[in-house]
């Protein structure tokens, strides 16, 4: 192991008595957050639009002591070697994939996440798309605009009932959860899969745990919620797709590559499932000519499900208590790899 959090601590002391700590952040953030990090610290922001290069990434940490990234920059075993004085890496997000949390733990850097705060709002986005493609809103919209509704039609765009469906969740956390209660009020019934069965929540919500398979086959809308490790990714491809009933919405508001975009490409085009609500893509962002964007029965957003005023500002107060922490020598209050205090 490296050089712990109690010699940074007595290293920032010495070395920073008359000199802010210097920080590199990502992208811009909520005000509430930066405003935090702007009074304590020296600060190099990425401005752009679009995230940094790699090199330029690479550049910036060598002489940073904190880094506050997001969940599209790749922040590996190399971008970790070459910040040779960082303290602490603080992530804007609650999913930590783009960071090498082994790296990061070898060289004792604690690596923090914002945890919860952004629950309630993706449940929110999900059960949305849900409701936007059970009930076809993106077409009706496109009609209306495009001068084509003319009356009312006994047949025209008919959608799917929500209200007594069967709902598939397939990771049951947080946000699983939460849709699961969102659920309970169009008294769906609710199936749900995860690698640890979760009885107290059954027993609270009314939950039934199956295997993914039967899930799959059984449930008239199938949304995820599992984290993107090594055994989700490309979880829902051809074999997964081709269980689902013709007549299912696939709903992914956890993370891109959990599904095999070719094959639900085919999926979609070939009528193995209805349709498909995607707030996350594989790649992000999808090419404007991607051919799922031409399908009328795939809807695509942009990676909004956090998207509130509310939330956006909290993950950045949390985001700047980790990093803040961090460069004191304290234990970060959401650390993603605390073993590093042990």
């Amino acid at each position: 192991m490296g050089q712990g959090p109690t010699f940074y601590r007595v290293s920032l002391m010495i070395t920073t008595l008359n000199e802010k700590p210097t920080i590199y952040i990502t992208r811009r953030i909520p005000d509430a957050g930066l405003e935090m990090i702007r009074q304590a610290c020296r600060v190099r922001l990425w401005k752009g639009e679009l995230p940094p290069p790699k090199e330029i990434i690479l550049r910036e940490v060598a002489g940073c002591d904190g880094l506050l990234c997001l969940l599209t920059d790749p922040i590996d075993a190399e971008v970790i070697t070459a910040g040779h004085r960082l303290r602490v890496i603080s992530q804007y997000a609650v999913g930590v994939d783009n960071v090498d949390l082994q790296a990061a733990t070898a060289r004792d850097i604690p690596v923090g996440h914002t945890p919860g705060v952004l629950t309630e709002a993706t449940a929110d986005m999900a059960f949305a798309l849900l409701m936007t493609s059970a009930r076809r809103i993106p077409e009706g919209i496109e009609k209306v605009r495009a001068g084509r509704w003319h009356t009312w039609e006994p047949l025209g765009l008919l959608g799917a009932d929500v209200w007594g469906a069967t709902l598939g969740i397939v990771g049951l956390g947080r946000i699983g959860t939460a849709v699961s209660r969102r659920a309970r009020g169009f008294t769906m019934r609710v199936l749900y899969h995860d690698r640890v069965r979760k009885t107290g929540v059954e027993a609270e919500l009314g939950l039934e745990y199956i295997p993914l398979d039967d899930l799959l086959a059984e449930a008239d809308f199938v949304s995820l919620h599992c984290p993107l490790i090594p055994e989700t990714h490309h979880l829902i491809g051809e074999q997964a797709l081709r269980r689902m009933k013709p007549t299912a919405v696939l709903i992914n508001a956890a993370r891109g590559p959990i599904v095999e975009t070719d094959a639900l490409v085919r999926a979609l085009q070939e009528g193995w499932i209805a349709a498909a609500a995607l707030d996350v893509t594989d790649p992000e962002p999808l090419p404007p000519d991607h051919p799922l964007l031409a399908l009328p029965n795939c809807i695509v957003v942009p990676h909004i499900g956090s998207a509130t005023v509310t939330t956006r500002e909290r993950m950045a107060v949390m985001a700047a208590e980790n990093l803040l922490a961090g460069l004191r020598g304290a234990r970060l209050p959401y650390c993603v790899n605390p073993e590093v205090y042990e």
